[in-house]
């Protein structure tokens, strides 16, 4: 008996311990990702959140000062969004004005990046200062460079009429190519209509501001383009494709994902720039006396507009993208 309960002992000691295996390259990456957001992500639960519920709260009350100090809060329900929406005579219009405005930006800024980036990603002399001088603007229009260039009065005088310098005529540089390209002469033999032709003009007087805002989608497009295999343009240059059919049949299908993106990221930045007319507009309601309350009413308005406009935009474009498989 002794001796069966040693072999047991001896046989059950001897088992392998089940070694712990080490998390795969993918859960390791996804931790190192962890971390680096973990800043954004601790700065946007203690700092951004109670501001968040504070302007959601202060959109449903109103504010009544008190002498001591301070304020008390009084619930109005849904009265200041019905003041933003039927009372106030600009909220509206000027929303609608900015859709509007948005319709036209977006395609020519995601077109126009797509264009250089094609571009850019051939081997040609001096790619890489291409690269670093349409990016530029990007750097310009961010931070310090941004408030300090909106105190320069030459830079003010030379962006006369959203355009370039005032010669005098009142016309912007861009505007006056427009006028001596004659667009309507250029596609008089076109039966192509007058809305086309209403479209390019409005892009080319706004072609400054395009290539302004085309910086980091032009950098999108690069990654995107330089991430087909060189071996599939190879296959097609030996089975006969022309040019125009490898952009069509290869590059577009397999670039389509970083045109969803460039689309929402173009939507977002045009939404949110300090030049939008809706964010300037809820600005000079929020400095009014008594406007914090009505300024937050149209900010959250407009929030769940952009939103909806995002998720019509994602859910239209994201059943043509292709997403290539990786067995």
């Amino acid at each position: 008996m002794s001796n069966t309960k040693a072999v047991g002992s001896v046989a059950s000691s001897s088992k392998p311990k089940k070694t712990r295996r080490p998390a795969s390259l993918d859960k390791r990456k996804a931790h190192a990702g962890w971390f680096f957001v973990a800043p954004f992500v601790i700065g946007f639960l203690l700092i951004y959140v109670p501001i968040i519920f504070d302007s959601i709260k202060f959109s449903f009350h109103e504010i009544d000062p008190v002498r001591t100090g301070g304020y008390t809060l009084t619930w109005v329900g849904f009265q200041n969004y019905q003041k933003a929406l039927f009372e106030n005579a600009d909220f509206v219009k000027t929303l609608v004005t900015g859709i509007q405005q948005l319709v036209l930006e977006v395609p020519s800024i995601v077109i126009f990046s797509l264009f250089i980036a094609v571009l850019l990603n051939d081997k040609i002399a001096g790619r890489a200062a291409f690269r670093a001088i349409l990016f530029v603007p990007v750097i310009l229009s961010t931070g310090l460079i941004s408030s300090i260039e909106a105190q320069n009065n030459l830079s003010e005088f030379m962006d006369a009429s959203e355009g370039g310098i005032d010669d005098g005529t009142g016309q912007s540089a861009a505007a006056q190519l427009s006028a001596a390209i004659d667009l309507e002469a250029l596609f008089a033999n076109m039966k192509v209509g007058t809305e086309l032709v209403e479209y390019v003009a409005s892009a080319v007087d706004s072609i400054s501001s395009i290539i302004n805002r085309s910086g980091v989608q032009i950098l999108i497009f690069l990654a995107g383009l330089q991430s087909i295999s060189p071996a599939i343009y190879e296959s097609c240059k030996m089975d006969g494709a022309t040019t125009w059919e490898t952009f069509w049949k290869i590059t577009f299908p397999m670039i389509s994902p970083m045109i969803l993106v460039n689309a929402v990221y173009t939507i977002i930045d045009a939404f949110t720039a300090e030049s939008n007319a809706v964010m300037q507009l809820i600005d000079s309601v929020y400095s009014q006396p008594d406007g914090n309350v009505l300024s937050s009413a149209m900010a959250w308005m407009y929030f769940l507009v952009v939103i909806l406009i995002l998720a019509a935009v994602s859910g239209i474009m994201s059943a043509f993208v292709f997403y290539q498989r990786r067995d």
